[in-house]
């Protein structure tokens, strides 16, 4: 059995939702900035080796949609690579990494491009999960439990009355009562419902967020600085917004003609 190791990774610079400055970004053009930057590392790869491009995206609709992993490949110039979208929200590109090492030890191929991308900026144009009426409606009666439970938490000012299956005692499994869980529950309420389950509380958690986001400072200038394809993500930017210019002139123009 082959083993699978990782030859060349990149990331773009973190952004921040709709101020920072990769906001004007599509998500497919940046995913191919960054898979480019990665598959520069290797010039010795031949295109025609890759066998599959599989990309990760939390919600892939709207400028995500249309198996954006395929137009990612269109925009490299490999139209001769395949390409599939998946989503498992945020441990998307985890599980593309983990498809790609399966495929390589499964003998399926020799080399695959994993990548993930989330352009929350992006998602005023739409997203796989912000259509009205498209929730099951079998999971309603959670969801008026998950409400009632983040009014009582509200009134309250409790963190453990924030569990959406217990209220202020805690986490209650539905399942016990026969009832259907909120498959639909809000990630923030299901961190709070764990941590009721296992006993950890608000100030331990307050202390593994400021470590964690200390840790990520300290990377962006150390580990994850070799990783970076900030010079990369800035000229994609720049293009886009002179080909926005561009437009706007030409639009101008016509107007003025007529």
């Amino acid at each position: 059995m082959a083993d699978a190791v990782i030859v060349a990774a990149a990331r773009s610079p973190i952004g921040r939702a709709f101020k920072g400055s990769l906001k004007d970004l599509r998500p497919d053009n940046l995913t191919a900035t960054i898979v480019r930057a990665a598959l520069d590392q290797v010039p010795q790869l031949d295109p025609s080796d890759v066998e599959d491009l599989m990309l990760g995206c939390g919600l892939p609709g709207g400028e995500a949609g249309f198996n954006m992993a395929r137009v990612t490949a269109v925009l490299l110039g490999y139209d001769h690579l395949p390409g599939t979208t998946l989503t498992r929200y945020c441990a998307s590109s985890l599980q593309t990494t983990r498809m790609a090492m399966h495929a390589i030890k499964a003998g399926e191929g020799q080399v695959f491009i994993s990548a993930g991308v989330e352009t929350v900026s992006r998602h005023v144009k739409g997203s796989s999960d912000s259509l009205p009426d498209t929730m099951n409606p079998l999971f309603d009666d959670a969801q008026a439990r998950t409400a009632a439970n983040a009014a009582v938490a509200l009134e309250q000012e409790t963190v453990e009355g924030l569990a959406a299956e217990g209220g202020a005692g805690g986490w209650h499994d539905p399942r016990d009562d026969g009832l259907l869980p909120d498959a639909y529950i809000a990630m923030g309420q299901t961190a709070e419902n764990v941590a009721a389950l296992r006993g950890i509380s608000r100030a331990e958690q307050d202390e593994f967020a400021v470590r964690s986001q200390n840790l990520a400072e300290q990377a962006i200038n150390g580990f994850f600085a070799r990783e970076t394809a900030a010079a990369q993500a800035a000229a994609a930017l720049r293009d886009v917004r002179e080909q926005a210019a561009a437009a706007q002139a030409a639009a101008r123009e016509q107007a003025a003609a007529t």
